[in-house]
């Protein structure tokens, strides 16, 4: 490992931290919304599954880079390494999925568009949140299943004697054909792009055709309303930059596009680190909700520690 890998998984696995403990905060957030309620909002169902996924991606994640660091040689075995290149796949794949239904849910609910199709989706939306979410667990799993055969392993016995060329032209064969199976399962992975791109695209041009209509009616005194336009135009902005940052980074890594912890790896892995964590910062700061989680575990924190003192 050189010097400058060994950095890069450093500050991925400092990401990933911050990237665990920001989702862990809109977990709690969510789920203290759904609990004791009969009925489970659809963007707290989207928010519990993007936010549980990243966490357990994040630290997965953090658990295989440390093994990267700590235990190299034991962690490039056969086995570790298929099911290490599985979970990642099936959680990445997961996170990309609820992210883009994230950016649906939002173009529906807020852009003003009167289209028969979006208006049928505005009324019906919250009937098709569980189906969407389940729909998203079956494709990622069923995108990762072929990575549990040993695909990219070196070819053996290319230069092998005559009694064994059979037998390694048939494992070169065999070996193509799970290549071309998983390029198979991994093309539906373009959807959650496409949707997440179309979703935000359509969502900011809505926001900033109505914010150029509140600016042409200003009174020139402060509008809070203007400014929560320019604050949604600016995370949906920030969220697509990250996103399209994230999916190009993960395909790299899955598809083993460059050879392990080289220099182009590393960067992609410090990019596959930091990009979840970012937008779940700025969800973070674009949602009241989530940001008064933090304060009032502190304050409920520094309660009892007075309490246990007196």
């Amino acid at each position: 490992m050189t010097s400058f890998a060994l950095l890069c998984l450093s500050i991925a696995i400092i990401e990933s931290l911050a990237g665990i403990l920001g989702n862990g905060i809109i977990l709690a957030a969510s789920s203290s919304s759904c609990i004791g309620s009969k009925i489970w909002l659809p963007y707290d169902m989207i928010m519990i599954s993007l936010s549980s996924s990243r966490f357990i991606l994040q630290s997965w994640n953090t658990l295989d880079y440390l093994m990267n660091i700590f235990y190299e040689d034991f962690f490039y075995k056969e086995n570790l390494l298929k099911a290490a290149k599985t979970m990642f796949t099936f959680l990445s794949y997961s996170s990309l999925w609820f992210g883009a239904w994230l950016s649906v849910f939002y173009c529906i609910k807020v852009a003003s568009f009167t289209q028969s199709f979006f208006i049928w989706l505005k009324l019906r939306i919250a009937r098709l949140v569980p189906w969407m979410l389940l729909t998203s667990w079956l494709c990622s799993f069923t995108a990762a299943i072929p990575f549990t055969w040993d695909v990219y392993s070196v070819h053996e016995n290319i230069t092998a004697p005559s009694s064994m060329t059979n037998s390694s032209a048939w494992t070169t064969t065999r070996k193509d054909n799970l290549g071309l199976l998983i390029l198979i399962c991994n093309a539906g992975i373009a959807m959650p792009l496409i949707l997440s791109v179309v979703s935000s695209v359509l969502l900011i041009r809505s926001l900033w055709i109505h914010t150029r209509c509140m600016q042409n009616n200003a009174s020139g005194f402060r509008d809070p309303s203007l400014e929560a336009h320019m604050k949604a135009i600016k995370s949906v902005c920030s969220f697509l930059f990250l996103y399209i940052i994230y999916f190009i980074c993960v395909l790299i890594i899955v598809f083993n596009v460059f050879s392990a912890l080289s220099n182009a790896d590393s960067i992609c892995i410090v990019l596959t680190a930091a990009c979840p964590t970012g937008h779940t910062l700025v969800l973070i700061w674009s949602n009241p909700k989530f940001q008064k989680l933090p304060p009032r575990i502190w304050n409920h924190t520094n309660c009892h520690g007075r309490t246990a003192s007196m």
